[in-house]
């Protein structure tokens, strides 16, 4: 397990699908470890030993790993085991991905298509059905005095070059209740870890409509959240979040992504601008932040950037989402089957090479 919350989920996730036994590893790094976890390395010296799971014998058959200060970890372990250990890396890795027996990847990072590398539509997720019955039984008498159509708002945050600021937040507060009133509805609000205090203040105050709004803080006993995916009758996503878009797409439910820009920052642009704005506006570091990642975007590797806009895409070119305010989703949607090709494809590493 790494520091990032969408990682963390997909890595969980392959691992439950797969119903093999498994046990879960989690770390604390060291302030220095940029220095020395490179990508070709295999080390703990990034690793806050004292703070961080054990690692010893006995030795996996598997490691399935995200994040790119994990990597030298796990290289580590197969260094050390006393039998052949298969490393399944979800994501971007920065080693090449030969160095990994397979690695499950999805569009925003542009990978090569290569031996090794898994391209899928959108990340994995862990919503089935099974799941959502579970959480609908838990949270449908909470939810029973709101009308329906319940309509859930999953609000993500900033991410590269699209801010997710107060202003945005009230945007998306608006046009979720006008969506609520239009159908004689009810919202259930959720903010994730990466939402600003301020977007959050902003999104709950512009709700005008019956709702349930939760604020995500670290140590929540009773997070809503899936719940809200279960019992929503139709789902709205920020577009910023990839996994938030591809649990609300797992649902089956209709679902509309959330632009959280606008001009020169909205999400829709076919191009990248790089325009720096107005002078307040650059004193905000989350701006300033936005305008280095666009500039990287267009000039630097692809490597060291992601384009989310290729997964919003192929959502609404596959019809399993709309952006919000331009119509709605037609149609049921296909249903999404990269976890069961990512299953398959680590099953294969085993009837391939046995055990």
């Amino acid at each position: 397990m790494g520091h990032r919350a969408g990682d963390n989920t997909q890595v969980l996730a392959l691992g439950e699908a797969l119903c093999w036994p498994f046990e879960v590893k989690r770390f604390v790094y060291a302030r220095w470890e940029v220095l020395v976890n490179w990508p070709f390395s295999s080390t703990l010296l990034g690793v806050d030993k004292r703070q961080s799971s054990a690692l010893g014998p006995p030795w996996p058959d598997l490691v399935i790993t995200a994040g790119r200060r994990n990597e030298p970890i796990a290289r580590w372990i197969r260094k050390r085991a006393d039998r052949r250990v298969r490393l399944v890396h979800v994501g971007r890795p920065w080693a090449r991905p030969e160095r990994f027996d397979l690695v499950v990847t999805t569009p925003q990072y542009r990978l090569p298509s290569v031996p090794h590398v898994l391209q899928n539509e959108a990340p994995l997720h862990r919503v089935t059905s099974e799941r959502l019955a579970k959480e609908a039984a838990i949270w449908q008498p909470r939810f029973a005095h709101l009308r329906r159509p319940l309509i859930a708002v999953l609000a993500g945050g900033d991410s590269g070059p699209y801010p997710f600021d107060a202003a945005s937040g009230r945007r998306l507060g608006h046009a979720a209740s006008a969506m609520a009133r239009e159908l004689g509805g009810s919202l259930l609000v959720t903010t994730s870890a990466r939402t600003l205090p301020r977007t959050a203040d902003a999104l709950f105050a512009a709700i005008d409509v019956p709702a349930l709004k939760f604020r995500w803080t670290p140590r929540a006993a009773d997070n809503p959240y899936f719940g809200f995916l279960a019992l929503a009758d139709r789902i709205i996503a920020t577009g910023d979040s990839v996994s938030m878009m591809a649990e609300a797409c797992a649902t089956g439910r209709p679902v509309y992504l959330y632009d959280t820009g606008e001009g020169s920052t909205s999400m829709r642009d076919a191009h990248v601008h790089i325009g720096f704005g107005r002078l307040s506006r650059m004193r905000d570091r989350t701006h300033r932040k936005a305008v280095i990642y666009r500039l990287t975007m267009r000039y630097g590797p692809s490597r060291l950037t992601r384009d989310i806009r290729i997964v919003q895409r192929r959502l609404v070119d596959s019809g399993r989402a709309a952006w919000l305010g331009a119509g709605h989703p037609a149609g049921a949607p296909p249903p999404l089957r990269d976890l069961e090709r990512a299953v398959q494809a680590v099953r294969a590493l085993f009837d391939r090479g046995g055990r």
